[in-house]
């Protein structure tokens, strides 16, 4: 007899593969997803007692595509349709390139006509797993916010052809920053009373290695599973007791994952040797020498600013602009990094001010630095990163 949380794990493992199965085979993306929940439940419900078939993939698509075909049947507008699906009989579940399917079912999910945000919520609901309420939760929004937004998705992408585009290379770095959106807002929500929603941050990670193993010989997603890996690896020592947030340059290096950081280097090293960097690379190799330095103060912040310079010419936003301005500071002293801040254009949110204050602080100009705390601390929606602005505003009146 296998324990619940054994049949729970597997069938998250297979639920996007029989899900893109099913959308390969037949199309009409919710009916599918509507048998397949079924399936689940009907495994839920058998297997933790009668045990899990021998192969429990095929058992699910067996399964999930009768009653998809079912449903179909049920149509009486669509029956032609149906009665072609019908007919169609489904090929031997050994034979269902799963690992197509999944990457097939993200470049969906991912899809270019998608705006962002839609893009997200439709791969963590697709391919994630993860309920409508959940991922409301995650987002901070109603239920039915979200589940207009995801009906919406599904919408836009009814009647494009199922399978890896033609053009996959190009749709890539889609998937790839949909997973970095991704694991960003879990690793920082943007808002809220939690600095971090590790349920979206483990996602990101799972998917990524999903796509990893897909791809192993692609830079870029070696880059984005290490970058995520050497940024996460920091997760335990960020909050305090209370969950308040500790900057990297306070945190206790000892609470740091050491296999993640491990893996992460690993990962990044053979990346770096396998042909040129692109963003994700280099990101992940900055996040390295973070990573890898023994103390704050032993941060090799030359080689930093060296790959920030590199990377801004490949990727000239904003954010990595205010990043590479911090690496200046640390390097040329804080009236350089001001310098560099205070030429930046481009929405930066907070996290201008947030830097500025840091630096005028540095550079002992602590009224600037204190207003400019209270400015970055107005603009966030964080609660933690608002309690830790107002802190160290509060400490310079002293």
């Amino acid at each position: 007899m296998r324990r619940t949380t054994d049949v729970e794990d597997l069938l998250r493992l297979h639920a996007p593969q029989v899900l893109g199965a099913l959308i390969r085979r037949y199309g009409h993306f919710d009916a599918a997803e509507d048998a397949v929940q079924e399936a689940l439940l009907a495994a839920a419900g058998q297997w933790p007692g009668a045990g899990v078939p021998d192969n429990p993939r095929g058992w699910l698509i067996k399964v999930a595509s009768r009653r998809l075909v079912d449903a179909l049947r049920a149509e009486d507008a669509r029956r032609a349709r149906e009665e072609k699906a019908a007919a169609l009989a489904l090929p031997p579940a050994e034979r269902v390139p799963q690992d197509d399917d999944t990457l097939s079912l993200l470049f969906l999910c991912c899809h270019p006509d998608l705006p962002p945000p839609a893009q997200i919520a439709l791969t963590l609901r697709a391919v994630g797993g993860l309920t409508t309420a959940e991922i409301a939760r995650a987002h901070l929004v109603p239920e039915a916010t979200m589940a207009q937004r995801i009906s919406r998705a599904k919408q836009r992408v009814k009647g494009v052809r199922f399978g890896r585009p033609d053009h996959g290379v190009e749709r890539l770095p889609g998937v790839l920053h949909t997973l970095y959106l991704i694991f960003n807002e879990g690793y920082t929500a943007t808002s809220g009373p939690a600095l971090q929603r590790r349920d979206l941050a483990g996602e990101a990670i799972r998917l990524t290695r999903t796509v990893h193993r897909l791809l192993p010989d692609t830079g870029e997603v070696t880059g984005l599973l290490a970058l995520i890996l050497l940024t996460d690896a920091r997760r335990e020592a960020r909050t305090g007791p209370h969950g308040d947030l500790v900057p990297l340059d306070e945190q206790d290096r000892d609470r740091w994952d050491k296999a993640a950081i491990e893996e992460g280097v690993a990962l990044i090293t053979h990346a770096l040797s396998s042909g040129p960097a692109g963003p994700y690379q280099l990101r992940a190799a900055i996040a390295a020498v973070h990573d890898e330095a023994p103390s704050a103060e032993a941060t090799d912040w030359r080689e930093i600013l060296g790959l920030y310079d590199v990377l801004v010419r490949l990727v000239p936003g904003p954010v990595e602009l205010l990043n590479r301005a911090v690496a200046v500071a640390m390097v040329h002293g804080p009236e350089a990094g001001l310098a560099e801040v205070d030429a930046l254009e481009g929405e930066l949110g907070h996290r201008r001010d947030a830097v500025r204050g840091h630096l005028l602080e540095r550079a002992g100009s602590y009224d600037e630095a204190r207003a400019a705390y209270e400015s970055a601390a107005a603009q966030t929606l964080s609660l933690p990163e608002q309690r830790y602005l107002h802190g160290r505003a509060a400490r310079l009146r002293a």
